[in-house]
């Protein structure tokens, strides 16, 4: 039996992953679950997984998650401390899907203890890629990206020299507001930017894919996972999300990896890896589907890329600013406290900022420094915000 962590279970990339454990409980012993506020289905998941402990990341939210477990001799705990506790149990495979900065601290304790980490945020490798890249090195840890994108990268090159890769294109649908007129996006809300035309997601990174934030991360993670330089490293969109990453080698052969709309195929692969197990996922008739099409995306419609263009440029601690920025000004869009587009403007004043800070984004990258970098960071976004509406 592999000893499995899933780190944000009540999330859909967690909940996805539980339907695959769940289809074959013989082969998994759950270790630990945690979420968030949803203490009824984190109780239900570890009541039906058996786990040995469930975590809440928010301590008002222990007796809740206390009393909907009281006599299953399930072991709770709620807090940030309880998070890396449960993350740094011994077992063979971790799931890392929670949404942020937040995943950080307990996927650095997956890490330490040597585990096989499957990384569906883009967020760690982004405000701290170097750090969690050595970590890795020095515990001997695997890190499977899961990720649709990264995801099929990773499988396009297998067997593959890195030195013969000439460019990786990360596909992205384009999300809700893909055909929108540009001055119609001024206007757009909350609940318009996370219906997603092509995949479910949770809200935060459904609005994310709208204003490709997620792709800018996907761009910056790409680049310290890989070792790819940004120049090798393109955007494409692709409406129909069946194709999710290109890998082009020296000799001009492009591989392309195809799925269903369907985060199980990446899970799935980092659950079995290094094998393939059956997945219940669709089968792709490319008779029906008939045609695959693509553009460049517009910069003037996805500010976003450029930004992460900027953050891979500078490098140092510009990451942890940027997704920290960005989380800010996410929230303030969907308080109804910022417009759609002013949250790459949000990012940029605060990448500007940051730069004028002495010492800042060069200084040494240890988990301190990372963790000021996102407090200021989310300071001068809550500063420039504030400003905006007065």
């Amino acid at each position: 039996m592999r000893r499995i962590t899933i780190l944000g279970a009540t999330g859909s990339v967690g909940q996805s992953t539980i339907d695959l454990i769940a289809r074959d409980p013989a082969r998994f012993e759950v270790v630990a679950l945690t979420g968030g506020r949803n203490v009824a289905q984190l109780a239900e998941d570890a009541r039906r997984l058996r786990a040995r402990l469930a975590v809440t990341a928010h301590d008002d939210c222990l007796d809740a998650l206390r009393a909907a477990l009281a006599g299953t001799g399930i072991e709770v705990a709620a807090g940030a401390g309880a998070l890396c506790e449960a993350a740094a149990r011994p077992a063979d495979w971790v799931m890392s899907a929670i949404i942020g900065a937040a995943g950080l601290e307990p996927g650095l304790a997956a890490i330490g203890q040597g585990a096989t980490l499957a990384l569906a945020n883009t967020e760690p490798r982004v405000a701290a890629g170097p750090l969690v890249m050595a970590a890795a090195a020095a515990s001997r840890a695997t890190i499977l990206p899961v990720d649709s994108e990264h995801s099929a990268a990773f499988q396009c090159l297998a067997g593959e020299d890195p030195a013969q890769v000439e460019r990786l294109i990360l596909t992205a649908s384009g999300g809700a507001f893909r055909d929108w007129p540009l001055e119609r996006l001024a206007h757009a809300t909350p609940e318009e930017a996370a219906t997603h035309p092509n995949w479910s997601m949770g809200q935060r990174i459904t609005i994310d894919s709208a204003s490709m934030f997620n792709k800018a991360l996907e761009v910056i993670e790409a680049k310290e996972f890989f070792g790819l330089p940004p120049e090798k490293i393109e955007v494409l969109l692709h409406p129909e999300s069946l194709i999710h990453a290109l890998v082009g080698h020296t000799d001009g052969a492009l591989m392309a990896h195809l799925g269903a709309a369907d985060m199980r195929h990446a899970i799935g692969y980092a659950l079995n890896w290094p094998e393939r197990a059956a997945l219940p996922v669709a089968r792709l008739d490319l008779a029906e589907i008939g045609a695959l099409t693509f553009r460049r995306p517009d910069d003037t419609r996805y500010p976003a890329l450029a930004l992460a263009r900027q953050v891979m440029a500078r490098g140092g601690l510009s990451g942890a600013v940027f997704n920290a920025a960005k989380e800010r000004a996410l929230d303030a869009f969907i308080d109804g406290k910022l417009p759609f587009m002013a949250m790459a403007d949000t990012v940029a004043a605060v990448l500007d900022r940051a730069e004028r800070e002495a010492g800042l984004i060069d200084a040494e990258m240890t988990l301190d420094t990372i963790l000021h970098a996102d407090a200021m960071a989310r300071h001068w976004a809550g500063e420039y915000i504030l400003g905006r509406t007065n």
